[in-house]
């Protein structure tokens, strides 16, 4: 719901004079508030295999009830020091993956003209994973983030992210879904412009039901990890695209999501721009654990994943596995 909902009101606010901005504000106001009548600060816990309880200490910088139970693998990594991340997913059962995509089909029709786009699509992503995916336009990238998201139906096959069947759920509790677990940066920014950096951020927290003091808190500790601090008060139109961007990934990681689809996050950015933004997601996912799967047709950009899955004409044609450092690819090994 969050991301339709501030989808529609950055279509509302480019179209806004200066006059109507009391007006848009009113509107979000309006829609927070029935939103967080709804539903509660936080999802209800899902049970780790290993068992690990965070403490009370803990649970309150995250923001949970001390009552609740173990926690989901994500969570409980963001507990640990940062150093220690990689090793806690070196022991996390590879057999449970966050991402399951079987037999994907998805077929556009116009009239009666049938165009395949994803045909009998496979694929795997464990949590922690950075992935990219490649491919020469209309091989089927962006149709491929959009279906494993949910942004988009299918026409066949099954999609279990996080482990929920994605189109076994209803719309609503699907779009609920994707509002809690997932994050999205696109290429087009889509910030709404009459709203500070800080309040485009909080502003999908508030819509999801979390209150209003936590929501700022979270959105001024991601800005501030994105290294914009000293932009929290500055209105898109005052800021640099590569800006921009970070304040997109902000958003997008704002919520603590399972996974986050990036679609050409570096399209709109100049060289140097890009390489500060994928730098940026590089760090998030090594130091963090953050699974993130991009797409991109930038091969530089490419280079910098540790998994790149290539595509043509709807299919996975390759899948290569290699140690990448923060600055670059280092090693490849065998592919399979």
């Amino acid at each position: 719901m969050a991301d339709r909902l501030v989808t529609e009101a950055v279509e509302r606010a480019r179209t806004a004079g200066p006059e109507r901005e009391r007006e848009v504000r009113r509107e979000c106001v309006r829609v927070t508030c029935r939103r967080k009548r709804a539903h509660e600060d936080h999802a209800p816990p899902r049970p780790l295999a290993s068992g690990l309880r965070a403490s009370p200490e803990a649970r309150a910088r995250m923001g949970m009830h001390a009552r609740q139970g173990p926690l989901a693998p994500v969570q409980a990594v963001r507990l640990l020091p940062r150093a220690h991340v990689s090793a806690w997913y070196g022991r996390m059962d590879i057999h449970q993956p966050l991402l399951i995509a079987t037999g994907v089909q998805k077929v556009y029709r116009t009239g009666s003209v049938a165009v395949p786009a994803l045909l009998d699509l496979d694929l795997t992503v464990s949590p922690g994973e950075l992935v990219g995916v490649m491919g020469p336009s209309g091989s089927g990238k962006t149709t491929l983030l959009n279906c494993l998201s949910g942004l988009d139906d299918i026409d066949g096959g099954r999609v279990v992210v996080d482990g929920h069947d994605l189109f076994a759920m209803s719309d609503a509790a699907r779009t609920e879904h994707r509002a809690r677990t997932m994050g999205f940066v696109f290429q087009a920014f889509n910030l709404i412009p009459v709203f500070s950096a800080v309040e485009n951020v909080e502003l999908p927290l508030l819509l999801v039901g979390t209150r209003p003091r936590e929501a700022r808190r979270r959105a001024l500790d991601m800005l501030d990890r994105v290294r914009l601090g000293h932009r929290v008060g500055h209105r898109p139109s005052e800021m640099s695209g590569g800006e921009q961007q970070r304040v997109t990934i902000a958003r997008a990681l704002a919520g603590r999501p399972a996974i986050v689809w990036a679609d050409e996050p570096t399209g709109n950015l100049d060289s140097a721009m890009a390489t500060q933004v994928m730098d940026l997601l590089c760090e998030l996912n090594h130091d963090e654990g953050q699974t993130i799967v991009l797409v991109t047709h930038d091969s530089a950009i490419g280079d910098r994943v540790p998994r790149l899955i290539r595509m043509r004409d709807g299919r996975l044609v390759d899948d290569v596995r290699r140690h990448v450092t923060l600055s670059g690819t280092t090693a490849d090994p065998p592919r399979g």
